[in-house]
């Protein structure tokens, strides 16, 4: 929007012309969106206390997690806000892919809300059911992929790190490719979140990592130096990696331990169906599983968790699944494992981004 409005004043002033380039717009994007959370922030918890919208604890969860109930939850619709905000205000709103990808956080942030809302003020015990959780996230992001195969200058082959011979073109396939890498983001990062901040520091840190491959594959002479897919239009989604971070940056502050408020499934479902959009957009889809390792690895340890259980009749390989709660049964305390696990996403972030060179 203040794209649109300040940079055709450029001719009368020169001053406006930075609204021109997408490192500026990144940056007071992701500032926006932080002042919006950090302001906000108070008053949304003070809100969701007075709605009596807690977390609720599992009986079968670590011990330790029964002083968290109470602690107001579905604060993602605050983290959601803030980035759709900063996004309108510094994206160039005629980019097709801005708006696929605010489809997704909106759409995925809707199947969240009315989950926690049939839960938490409801008091139905499940939320929504599984299938119709799962089959709203499958159609969202095969609207996302449908938009994106009939896109003209969309290219259906897929990345493969490391090897830059290697780009299979899946052709209408990739529609199925996508619903996948969008599906499984978006679960992963809901299995991570669990424990005070654990979920929106790596969130902060694949958005930032993201933000830096949809600038250098939208920028021609970048990506053809760097022998990566140019995506023409990809660089706008910089922004709204920007703006991600820097709304989970302010979410930080209230959510960091001991938490003021939780995401819930609006905030985290969102959130990684975000990051599977950009991941598909900007051709680094594969990539993700190295980008967003963590989220991968904590949605694989209930994977197996839950087959080993099944094929033992009750056999265990981990105390308790997701990952984090393993740890804490071990009696790690849970601000060793949050700053661990965050770790471990920058390391892991710092080896995706060395695939720009690796080739």
């Amino acid at each position: 929007m203040l794209y649109h409005l300040l940079y055709p004043l450029h001719t009368t002033f020169s001053a406006f012309n930075v609204f021109r380039y997408i490192t500026f717009r990144t940056i007071y994007a992701s500032l926006t969106a932080f002042l919006i959370c950090f302001i906000l922030g108070p008053w949304v918890i003070r809100r969701l206390k007075r709605l009596q919208v807690g977390q609720y604890i599992q009986e079968d969860g670590p011990e330790a997690h029964q002083a968290k109930a109470g602690t107001p939850t579905m604060g993602g619709i605050l983290i959601l806000f803030s980035i759709l905000m900063a996004t309108l205000l510094w994206t160039d709103l005629t980019n097709g892919y801005v708006w696929i990808a605010l489809i997704i956080v909106c759409g995925y942030g809707l199947l969240g809300f009315a989950d926690d809302y049939l839960m938490l003020v409801k008091k139905r015990n499940k939320g929504l059911t599984a299938r119709a959780k799962f089959s709203g996230q499958i159609v969202l992001a095969a609207v996302a992929g449908v938009l994106l195969y009939i896109s003209p200058d969309f290219d259906t082959r897929v990345t493969i790190p490391f090897f830059k011979e290697m780009s299979p073109d899946l052709g209408w396939g990739y529609i199925l490719f996508a619903i996948l890498v969008i599906v499984g983001s978006s679960n992963a990062v809901n299995l991570t979140d669990g424990l005070d901040g654990l979920a929106i520091g790596p969130v902060i840190i694949a958005a930032v990592t993201y933000m830096i491959f949809a600038y250098v594959s939208g920028h021609a002479k970048m990506a053809d130096y760097l022998q990566i897919n140019y995506v023409a239009g990809s660089g706008e989604l910089t922004i709204f990696c920007g703006a991600i971070a820097g709304a989970g940056l302010g979410f930080l502050w209230f959510n960091t331990y001991p938490a003021q408020i939780f995401m819930g499934d609006v905030g985290s479902l969102s959130l990684g169906g975000a990051l599977g959009t950009v991941a598909v957009i900007t051709k680094q889809e594969i990539l993700l599983v190295i980008v967003g390792g963590l989220f991968v690895i904590e949605a694989l340890s209930v994977i197996f968790q839950v087959s080993f259980f099944k094929m033992t009749n009750g056999g265990r390989i981990f105390k308790m699944a997701p990952l984090h709660h393993h740890f804490e049964l071990k009696g790690w305390a849970e601000p060793k494992i949050i700053v661990r696990f965050w770790i471990i996403a920058i390391a892991l972030a710092l080896v995706s981004m060395s695939t720009l060179k690796l080739r």
